[in-house]
């Protein structure tokens, strides 16, 4: 029988779309100014919806549920008064020095924000106090007065702290006093709105430029819901009009061969989600997205009707954010530079949560309920991370309510390709298994302003394998890129060599040359080119999924800035490295990951290091590793013979992980005791030592000479007795070259295959026409999956040895003919950024 199939991925919405769900807004922008003025929309409904979600309502404020969040609201209020009223000459707060730390002047729009808000929460011992408001309205006189409203002096620092950042903090701090601010003080409002659009300098005539590479994704969408309260604020019916419409464009999904703007940031048709042109963002950037688009829903409510975008938004959380999500934790591969930072993890899935509760309510009732069991199915969220009273309130019923049961929106087996940002996640009940890749469309990494400082590796294979009932906290975040090597990231192969942070490097958070004709500073497009994201320059990164079954392959590559000052384009003091070369396949299977490396070179005279696993485990628990050699004898650390399995077991959690290899080569494994500073990956870390047991299996690859290919199986559980009986016939390497990577497993009746090369390439019985990725699966019907993994092809195709069978069913574009002596399948790939294409024969 053919696999279930999931439902599509995140629907092609065009912009044309997109905007037909919002007929208000279309309305809006056509509309004359005088007639937009009679019919215009609601803007007290939006500053008033806007109020409740900050501050809550007196309904959702008297629950006991929601207590802690409007104690922590009023707690921080009192330690800014308390700091205001510490502050020093030159001052708004003790201890925040202002004028020359961009920073620090949010801060300051931050903490006015956070009195403002203790002032307006119902119930709330500051609330309504005209004596704190009028102290928050003279705070914004004097920041604007020093430090915000003269142009020439500011825009400092980092663009978007000027326009998103500060922004932000004041426009809401505005909505909350816009009563007494009208009242009291009704140049303040417009002198504010003035004095933002200044400084929106990456847009034009101080309004979004759609066309604008800072104007896209997350940014996009920050922007355009501080202009819709802007323009509410104002009464402008154009502004409200037209940042609906741009924030629109954020909820089309993002084809590659037909760009809007030359937009690449957003969601794509495989649940892929891309920030920066290039980085695999979804843990970060992806999850500011969706929390200010449901925030953005909630604004509006009563004011347009936007409930169709609500439904793209469901798709997003199935098909973008579930199948990163590990029993409450958001997956290392797509955070970019937040990888570094201290509170990622469960904290990010938080803030996802709080967005999946309130978009309950803007969904039909089918994809509401099942967004309720999912919440209830996540671990308890902590709500003090909460932004809204009325969230908590509503996530708290939710988990409250006996009619409504867990339910995970991921099914037990779940293989995702999330090809368009070169991202594989595998899962099972037990485990997940989370892939990242590059290549010449997708970064190797993000480094930026001090954060992810030793990044180098983190796209050329790293690997994470997450078990079931850890503390995640314990196994990866931040401690894990801390104490683990940078060279040893687990799946990795890296040349030996050191190499140094771009603060060593320059001196400074970026690489600057405003005089060379590339004109380096701090965002420009070199930046991000060369130093804060840089792209692989392989084309064939990719993969295909059959069912609950995947297989992904990567041909690892040197990175654009190496290349480009090999070419004599870069300045000499701009500093590069060499990669080193591998060709790699992973196969995704029910009870392993196989993984097979070919073709390794350190190149220039370097060895190379492949590293199977790296895990991480706190000083106080028991941990041990264990294992057999080929001849039946005991491995135990420090042995120099090629081990058949190791085991690396932690007794005190109970989870254990097998290594089963499949080639002969000595590994290199053992437990030693780390310490290091969070502070080496992030310079904005506090500097906290950090001591972890850390355990590395590895395999060296020698320069020169010939270097013998490496085969071996991730097995997540394992026993000892299940590793002395591994295989067993079950499993077979069919092929391991920097041509044809391919296996056997006739326990499930599957034979899968990358094939690297241009041309017809056997593995096993198929004849596979490469560059491609095949799984076969034989049973009481014979499925087949292809891809394209380079995205380049027009078509690709396998012949199927043996009798000669036909098509049951296929998706739309493959053929099935009989061909003599066999079966040819063949994919109509153009344009299919990567998608699995599957037949299923008889």
């Amino acid at each position: 029988m053919p696999p279930d199939r999931l439902e599509p991925a995140v629907p092609h919405l065009s912009r044309r779309q997109v905007l037909s769900l919002i007929p208000a807004a279309g309305l809006l922008a056509a509309a004359p100014p005088a007639r937009a003025a009679a019919s215009g929309a609601d803007h007290a409904r939006l500053i008033a919806n806007t109020v409740a979600m900050l501050a809550g309502t007196p309904d959702s404020n008297t629950r006991p549920e929601v207590a802690a969040k409007l104690a922590a609201i009023l707690r921080t209020a009192r330690q800014r008064l308390t700091a205001m009223d510490r502050a020093g000459d030159g001052e708004l707060f003790a201890g925040l020095t202002l004028g020359a730390d961009d920073a620090a002047l949010r801060q300051a729009f931050q903490y006015l924000y956070e009195i403002a808000l203790a002032t307006r929460t119902p119930g709330g011992e500051l609330d309504g106090d005209a004596t704190v408001q009028r102290r928050v309205v003279e705070g914004l006189q004097w920041l604007h007065e020093r430090h915000f409203g003269d142009q020439t002096t500011g825009y400092y620092g980092n663009w978007h702290t000027w326009e998103i950042g500060i922004p932000t903090h004041a426009g809401r701090t505005l909505v909350l006093l816009a009563d007494r601010l009208r009242e009291e003080h009704p140049d303040l409002i417009p002198t504010y709105v003035t004095t933002m659009d200044g400084y929106l300098r990456n847009g034009e005539n101080g309004d979004v430029d759609l066309d604008s590479r800072f104007h896209t994704g997350a940014n996009l969408a920050d922007i355009t819901a501080n202009r819709i309260l802007q323009g509410a604020l104002t009464a402008d019916d154009a502004r409200v009009a037209k940042a609906i419409a741009d924030q629109a464009t954020v909820f089309a999904t993002i084809d590659p061969y037909r760009l809007r703007h030359g937009v690449t940031d957003g969601y794509y048709e495989d649940g892929s989600f891309i920030q920066h042109h290039s980085v695999a963002y979804t843990g970060s950037y992806g999850r500011i997205l969706l929390t200010r688009v449901v925030q953005t829903l909630k604004t509006l409510d009563g004011v347009t009707t936007g409930s169709g975008l609500g439904e793209v938004v469901y798709r997003w959380i199935t098909d973008g954010f579930a199948p990163l999500i590990f029993e409450g934790w958001m997956m290392e591969i797509v955070k970019g530079r937040a990888v570094s930072r201290t509170t990622t993890g469960y904290a990010d899935v938080g803030v996802i949560v709080e967005a999946i509760a309130d978009l309950a309510d803007h969904v039909g009732d089918d994809r509401a309920l099942a967004l309720r069991k999912y919440v209830k199915h996540l671990p308890a969220a902590d709500t003090g991370a909460f932004v809204s009273p009325v969230s908590v309130a509503r996530y708290e019923e939710i988990r409250a309510d006996p009619a409504i049961p867990a339910e995970d929106l991921n099914p037990p087996a779940r293989s995702v390709a999330f090809n368009a940002m070169d991202r594989a996640v595998h899962r099972r009940p037990g485990y997940a298994f989370a892939l990242a890749r590059s290549s010449e469309r997708i970064s190797k990494y993000e480094y930026m302003n001090g954060e992810n400082l030793m990044p180098w590796f983190q796209g050329d294979g790293a690997s994470y394998l997450y078990l079931a009932g850890e503390d995640q906290r314990e196994a990866f975040g931040v401690d894990y890129v801390t104490v683990v090597s940078p060279y040893r990231l687990a799946g990795v192969t890296a040349p030996v060599e050191e190499r140094r942070t771009v603060p060593e490097l320059y001196g400074r958070f970026w690489y600057e040359n405003p005089g060379h004709p590339l004109a380096f500073t701090s965002s420009s497009e070199s930046q991000n080119t060369y130093v804060y994201f840089p792209r692989g320059r392989n084309a064939f990164s990719g993969g295909a999924t059959l069912g609950a079954y995947g297989v992904a392959g990567f041909v690892q590559s040197d990175d654009v800035a190496f290349a480009a000052k090999r070419e004599g384009l870069l300045p000499d003091d701009f500093v590069t490295y060499r990669n080193a070369l591998a060709t790699k396949s992973w196969f995704m299977l029910d009870d392993e990951i196989v993984v097979l490396v070919a073709g390794v070179s350190g190149q220039d005279g370097r060895a190379a290091v492949t590293t199977v696993d790296s895990r991480i485990a706190a000083p106080g628990e028991a941990v041990a590793v264990t294992g057999e050699r080929w001849d039946g004898r005991a491995w135990e650390p420090g042995d120099t013979g090629a081990p058949r399995w190791l085991r690396y077991a932690n007794d005190t959690r109970g989870t254990a992980v097998g290594y089963a290899f499949l080639t002969r080569q000595p590994v290199t494994a053992g437990v030693e005791t780390v310490t290091r500073s969070r502070r080496v990956v992030r310079t904005g870390n506090p500097d906290t030592p950090v001591t972890k047991h850390v355990f590395t299996a590895s395999v060296t690859h020698p320069a020169g000479g010939h270097v013998a290919d490496l085969a071996y199986a991730l097995v997540p559980g394992a026993t000892e007795a299940g590793l002395r009986g591994y295989t067993r016939g079950t499993l077979r390497v069919l092929a391991n070259d920097r041509h044809v990577q391919a296996i056997q497993h006739q326990g499930l009746g599957i034979v899968a295959a990358n094939v690297f090369s241009d041309g017809p390439r056997l593995a096993g019985r198929m004849l596979v026409d490469g560059p491609a990725s095949v799984i076969v699966r034989s049973g009481e019907r014979t499925v087949v999956a292809l891809s394209d993994p380079t995205m380049k092809r027009d078509r690709v195709s396998v012949v199927l040895h043996g009798p000669r069978l036909r098509a049951d069913s296929a998706d739309e574009g493959v053929k099935v003919r009989r061909v003599p002596g066999g079966t040819l399948i063949q994919a109509t790939t153009r344009h299919a950024h990567g998608r699995t294409f599957i037949a299923t024969l008889r």
